[in-house]
This record gives C-alpha cells, structure tokens and sequence, in this order.
C-alpha cells in the first residue's frame, strides 16, 4: 500500500481529528495524547463520517448517532463485534503518512 501525506504533525494536534479521502475510500486520523492512529473514516451503523464527528481520549464519536470507536483498536464501545478497520501510520519529518490502499 502507498504512503499518503495526510497532514504537517503541528496540523493535528492532541485531541483533534481529521477526514481524509484516497480515491473512494474514506479515513478518520486521529491524535490521540501525542499518538497518531487511523481508521475507517465510515461509521457501519448508518454511514456516518467518522472524521468529522468528536475525539474524546481515545474515542471517536459519530456525528450522526453517537457510536463510539476506540481509534487505537477500532472496537466500537458497547458492541466488541463491531471492530473499524486500522491503518499503519508513518511519521516521517514531522509528515504524518497513512498506509492505505490506492
């Protein structure tokens, strides 16, 4: 899978997110406590955009229903079955890169 630049590390500070999108697919980065994670961008409740919803510690929040998603193990909060997809993240000259197919 190719690098893609999502964004300058001072861009995304503690505690926010962001949306990203790579052809037709979607992604959620997150910073969470200095650590940078991705995920499926796509809430599998209804479609939500999961980038666009709220990071709280460790917990992305879909703007449109309030699911929550643990952006280090993609595990939604009440269902352990429900599980996003993660992505590896390189950090390289203060670049933030996600590894994602093209």
């Amino acid at each position: 899978m190719p690098l893609v630049q999502v964004a300058v590390l001072h861009e995304l500070g503690p505690g926010q997110l962001t949306e990203i999108s790579v052809g037709n697919s979607t992604y959620a980065v997150a910073n969470a406590g200095g650590n940078i994670f991705c995920v499926d961008g796509i809430c599998p409740h209804a479609g939500g955009p999961l980038g666009q919803g709220a990071l709280q510690g460790e917990m992305i929040v879909c703007p449109w229903h309030g699911f929550e998603f643990n952006c280090r193990t993609g595990v939604n909060d009440s269902d352990e079955d429900l599980i996003l997809d993660r992505f590896p993240v390189v950090i390289q000259n203060n670049t933030i890169f996600i590894d994602v197919p093209k």
